[in-house]
């Protein structure tokens, strides 16, 4: 299921991100996109994609 890898991807992303942020005070995605409309579409995709991880991986657990 390649959305699955992708989901999980992006939720690393995000946690390397968060990562950066708490420990650099540096936000690669603004780094990277600036003040376009890329920033919140990719904290939209990462939070979705967290949720995804999560239930897809909980379900996995429960089996």
């Amino acid at each position: 299921m390649w959305y699955a890898k992708l989901a999980l991807l992006l939720t690393v992303i995000g946690g390397l991100n968060w990562g950066l942020v708490g420990l650099f005070d540096f936000n690669l995605v603004t780094f990277l996109f600036g003040a376009t409309f890329f920033t919140p579409l990719t904290y939209i995709l990462v939070g979705l994609s967290s949720i995804y991880t999560f239930l897809y991986y909980f379900t996995l657990i429960r089996n």
